[in-house]
């Protein structure tokens, strides 16, 4: 499954996330991911002291988002990262890093996330491309805009042709660790914000505990 939502950003995130990244100080984005030789980009230096302000920002959109936190079920979210291309950049094919190191700790990512913040029209290529089944599907949202969907899916940022592409990019570790069953849980949990003022009060009563067993038992604390 797959999450849009759209103004996960506000302009004024935007618009000091674009600042930011004219200031900060980018490296090779391969510094995180050495092996994979089709990353080609460039993300914000973690040493750099004004990185810690864009973490902020995105980490406070997502904390604020009812829509991301009812679909993925956040345990842990790593730091996002501001990430740029430049025109001839991508990033093959691949699937996320099952675990990453944050700190003293690991993060299983089950989730990956990636904000938008550069404006569509800026720029040509570098759409997110996801493999679902058969066929392939690309994102390339609105400035403020994110797609939340599977680390275990093969996806690749296509080749920039102009301009200048600029997301944020994070990892999320889910209470509910497999998919089919968080989407099982998500399901039951839109059923009951869309319908349940129109249920009779015993079956909301009985859904309520349902989808409230299902969380204790397949959730991780």
């Amino acid at each position: 499954m797959f999450l849009k939502i759209g103004n996960l950003l506000s302009d004024a995130d935007v618009g000091r996330l674009r600042a930011l990244a004219d200031e900060l100080h980018f490296v090779d984005g391969r510094v995180s991911n050495p092996a994979n030789l089709t990353k080609q980009n460039l993300q914000a230096d973690a040493g750099d002291p004004k990185y810690a302000e864009s973490v902020q920002i995105v980490t406070a959109a997502l904390s604020r988002s009812r829509e991301f936190a009812d679909f993925a079920m956040p345990r842990r979210v790593a730091p996002p990262l501001l990430c740029r291309y430049e025109p001839g950049m991508k990033y093959g094919a691949h699937a996320d890093s099952a675990l990453l190191q944050i700190g003293n700790a690991r993060l299983r990512s089950d989730l990956s996330c990636t904000v938008f913040i550069g404006d569509p029209a800026s720029y040509e290529g570098g759409e997110l491309a996801i493999v679902a089944g058969n066929q392939t599907i690309a994102f390339k949202c609105e400035a403020g805009g994110a797609i939340v969907y599977p680390s275990t899916t093969m996806h690749e940022v296509v080749p920039v042709r102009s301009g200048r592409r600029l997301v944020s990019i994070t990892f999320i570790e889910s209470l509910i660790a497999d998919a089919h069953q968080r989407a099982q849980v998500y399901e039951l949990n839109e059923l009951a914000a869309l319908e349940g003022n129109t249920m009779k009060w015993e079956n909301r009563v009985r859904l309520d505990v349902v989808r409230q067993n299902l969380m204790r038992m397949w959730s991780a604390t």
